[in-house]
Protein backbone atom coordinates (compact mmCIF):
# COMPACT_ATOMS: atom_id res chain seq x y z
CA UNK A 1 0.00 0.00 0.00
CA UNK A 2 1.23 3.71 -0.30
CA UNK A 3 0.24 6.48 2.11
CA UNK A 4 -1.93 8.13 0.09
CA UNK A 5 -5.05 7.58 2.54
CA UNK A 6 -3.54 9.78 5.53
CA UNK A 7 -2.85 13.37 4.14
CA UNK A 8 -2.18 14.91 7.08
CA UNK A 9 0.62 12.35 7.81
CA UNK A 10 2.24 13.20 3.71
CA UNK A 11 1.99 16.87 4.24
CA UNK A 12 3.87 16.73 7.71
CA UNK A 13 6.73 14.83 5.96
CA UNK A 14 6.59 16.61 2.83
CA UNK A 15 6.93 19.51 5.00
CA UNK A 16 10.05 18.40 6.70
CA UNK A 17 12.14 16.57 3.73
CA UNK A 18 11.36 20.18 1.98
CA UNK A 19 13.13 21.43 5.25
CA UNK A 20 16.03 19.60 4.82
CA UNK A 21 19.26 21.28 2.61
CA UNK A 22 19.99 17.86 1.70
CA UNK A 23 16.93 16.72 0.06
CA UNK A 24 16.37 20.25 -1.49
CA UNK A 25 19.30 19.80 -3.51
CA UNK A 26 18.24 15.89 -3.91
CA UNK A 27 14.99 17.05 -5.45
CA UNK A 28 16.45 19.93 -7.71
CA UNK A 29 15.69 18.92 -11.51
CA UNK A 30 14.66 14.99 -10.00
CA UNK A 31 12.50 14.19 -12.67
CA UNK A 32 14.92 14.83 -15.60
CA UNK A 33 17.87 13.45 -13.83
CA UNK A 34 16.83 10.13 -12.38
CA UNK A 35 13.06 9.73 -13.49
CA UNK A 36 12.88 6.30 -12.55
CA UNK A 37 15.13 6.35 -8.76
CA UNK A 38 13.65 6.35 -5.50
CA UNK A 39 14.98 7.45 -2.08
CA UNK A 40 14.35 4.79 0.41
CA UNK A 41 15.10 4.19 4.16
CA UNK A 42 17.49 5.60 6.57
CA UNK A 43 18.31 9.13 4.73
CA UNK A 44 14.29 9.83 4.80
CA UNK A 45 13.71 8.32 8.76
CA UNK A 46 16.83 9.77 10.37
CA UNK A 47 15.59 13.32 8.61
CA UNK A 48 12.31 13.31 10.61
CA UNK A 49 14.27 11.89 13.44
CA UNK A 50 16.74 14.72 13.44
CA UNK A 51 13.47 17.19 12.73
CA UNK A 52 11.60 15.52 15.88
CA UNK A 53 14.55 15.39 18.13
CA UNK A 54 15.56 18.75 17.46
CA UNK A 55 18.92 17.79 15.56
CA UNK A 56 20.67 19.21 12.85
CA UNK A 57 19.30 17.98 9.45
CA UNK A 58 22.37 16.25 8.83
CA UNK A 59 23.14 14.23 12.25
CA UNK A 60 23.46 11.03 11.94
CA UNK A 61 23.46 10.25 8.12
CA UNK A 62 26.00 8.48 6.31
CA UNK A 63 24.25 7.41 2.59
CA UNK A 64 21.37 8.26 0.76
CA UNK A 65 19.91 4.79 -0.27
CA UNK A 66 18.96 4.95 -4.11
CA UNK A 67 16.35 2.44 -5.62
CA UNK A 68 14.73 1.23 -8.86
CA UNK A 69 13.19 -1.97 -9.89
CA UNK A 70 14.20 -2.74 -13.30
CA UNK A 71 14.63 -6.61 -14.11
CA UNK A 72 15.99 -6.32 -17.54
CA UNK A 73 18.28 -3.17 -17.08
CA UNK A 74 20.87 -5.48 -15.61
CA UNK A 75 23.81 -3.79 -12.90
CA UNK A 76 23.88 -0.29 -13.06
CA UNK A 77 24.45 1.15 -8.87
CA UNK A 78 27.79 2.40 -9.54
CA UNK A 79 26.27 4.21 -12.75
CA UNK A 80 23.53 5.42 -10.22
CA UNK A 81 26.23 6.51 -7.21
CA UNK A 82 28.58 7.97 -9.99
CA UNK A 83 26.11 10.43 -10.80
CA UNK A 84 24.54 11.40 -7.85
CA UNK A 85 27.49 11.75 -4.98
CA UNK A 86 28.91 14.40 -6.85
CA UNK A 87 25.23 16.01 -6.26
CA UNK A 88 25.81 14.87 -2.59
CA UNK A 89 29.60 15.37 -1.63
CA UNK A 90 28.81 18.86 -0.50
CA UNK A 91 26.97 17.32 2.86
CA UNK A 92 29.70 14.68 3.18
CA UNK A 93 27.48 11.46 2.64
CA UNK A 94 27.31 9.08 0.05
CA UNK A 95 25.08 7.56 -2.44
CA UNK A 96 24.02 3.77 -1.79
CA UNK A 97 21.95 2.35 -5.24
CA UNK A 98 20.37 -1.29 -5.44
CA UNK A 99 18.51 -1.86 -8.43
CA UNK A 100 15.45 -4.01 -5.70
CA UNK A 101 14.82 -6.64 -8.92
CA UNK A 102 18.28 -7.87 -8.87
CA UNK A 103 18.75 -7.88 -4.56
CA UNK A 104 18.19 -12.37 -4.24
CA UNK A 105 21.01 -12.55 -6.99
CA UNK A 106 23.49 -11.20 -3.72
CA UNK A 107 21.39 -11.33 -0.25
CA UNK A 108 22.37 -14.73 0.61
CA UNK A 109 26.49 -14.15 0.29
CA UNK A 110 25.69 -11.08 2.40
CA UNK A 111 23.15 -12.13 4.98
CA UNK A 112 23.54 -15.98 5.18
CA UNK A 113 19.56 -16.93 3.74
CA UNK A 114 18.14 -16.74 0.36
CA UNK A 115 15.44 -14.68 -0.64
CA UNK A 116 12.89 -15.56 -3.40
CA UNK A 117 13.28 -12.52 -6.22
CA UNK A 118 10.49 -8.88 -5.46
CA UNK A 119 7.83 -8.90 -7.32
CA UNK A 120 8.45 -5.22 -7.67
CA UNK A 121 9.49 -2.27 -6.08
CA UNK A 122 6.51 -1.92 -3.44
CA UNK A 123 6.98 -6.01 -2.30
CA UNK A 124 10.92 -4.65 -1.85
CA UNK A 125 10.31 -1.65 0.29
CA UNK A 126 7.89 -4.46 2.25
CA UNK A 127 10.28 -6.21 3.05
CA UNK A 128 12.71 -3.62 4.98
CA UNK A 129 13.78 -3.73 8.49
CA UNK A 130 11.59 -1.63 10.37
CA UNK A 131 7.98 -0.67 10.50
CA UNK A 132 9.93 3.23 10.41
CA UNK A 133 12.07 3.44 7.38
CA UNK A 134 10.13 1.10 5.38
CA UNK A 135 9.34 4.25 2.72
CA UNK A 136 10.55 5.63 -0.32
CA UNK A 137 9.30 8.87 -2.01
CA UNK A 138 10.27 11.20 -5.18
CA UNK A 139 8.97 14.13 -5.95
CA UNK A 140 6.09 14.42 -7.97
CA UNK A 141 5.75 17.95 -9.13
CA UNK A 142 7.95 20.45 -7.46
CA UNK A 143 5.80 20.52 -4.01
CA UNK A 144 4.32 17.29 -3.81
CA UNK A 145 5.79 13.90 -3.44
CA UNK A 146 5.01 10.38 -4.33
CA UNK A 147 5.33 7.89 -1.36
CA UNK A 148 5.55 4.05 -0.70
CA UNK A 149 4.74 3.16 2.94
CA UNK A 150 3.82 -0.66 3.06
CA UNK A 151 3.26 0.32 7.18
CA UNK A 152 1.87 3.84 6.62
CA UNK A 153 4.05 6.81 8.16
CA UNK A 154 2.96 7.23 11.69
CA UNK A 155 5.79 4.96 13.28
CA UNK A 156 8.12 6.88 11.33
CA UNK A 157 6.33 10.27 12.42
CA UNK A 158 6.01 9.04 16.07
CA UNK A 159 9.83 7.95 16.36
CA UNK A 160 8.90 4.94 17.13
CA UNK A 161 10.47 2.01 15.28
CA UNK A 162 9.12 -1.24 15.04
CA UNK A 163 10.63 -4.81 13.52
CA UNK A 164 9.75 -5.97 10.61
CA UNK A 165 9.34 -9.76 10.48
CA UNK A 166 8.87 -10.63 7.09
CA UNK A 167 12.96 -11.16 6.27
CA UNK A 168 15.67 -9.34 8.94
CA UNK A 169 16.83 -11.50 11.76
CA UNK A 170 16.64 -10.52 15.50
CA UNK A 171 20.65 -9.65 14.89
CA UNK A 172 20.24 -7.34 12.75
CA UNK A 173 17.70 -5.71 14.08
CA UNK A 174 20.16 -5.45 17.32
CA UNK A 175 22.44 -4.24 15.82
CA UNK A 176 20.51 -1.62 14.09
CA UNK A 177 18.64 0.25 17.23
CA UNK A 178 22.28 -0.07 19.02
CA UNK A 179 23.48 2.45 16.22
CA UNK A 180 20.45 4.61 16.54
CA UNK A 181 19.36 5.04 19.97
CA UNK A 182 23.10 6.43 20.42
CA UNK A 183 22.54 9.43 18.08
CA UNK A 184 18.40 9.22 18.59
CA UNK A 185 18.29 8.56 22.25
CA UNK A 186 14.61 9.87 22.39
CA UNK A 187 13.25 6.61 20.17
CA UNK A 188 10.67 4.67 21.17
CA UNK A 189 12.33 0.97 20.39
CA UNK A 190 9.54 -1.79 20.24
CA UNK A 191 11.17 -5.18 21.29
CA UNK A 192 11.69 -8.27 18.49
CA UNK A 193 8.54 -10.08 20.07
CA UNK A 194 6.55 -6.74 19.09
CA UNK A 195 6.96 -7.08 15.28
CA UNK A 196 4.97 -6.93 12.06
CA UNK A 197 4.86 -9.02 8.82
CA UNK A 198 3.35 -7.85 6.03
CA UNK A 199 1.44 -9.98 3.71
CA UNK A 200 4.51 -11.57 1.35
Amino acid sequence: MTAEADPGAIARLTAILHASPLFQSLFVDWPRAASPLWIGAGAIAQTVWNHRFARPPLHGLKDVDLVWFDAAAGDAEEDVERRLNERLRPFAVTADAKNQALVHRWYAARFGHPIPPYRDLADAIATWPTTATAVAIRPATDSTLQIIAPFGLDDLLAGRVRPNHRQITPPVYAAKVTRWTALWPGLSIRPWAEGVRPPA
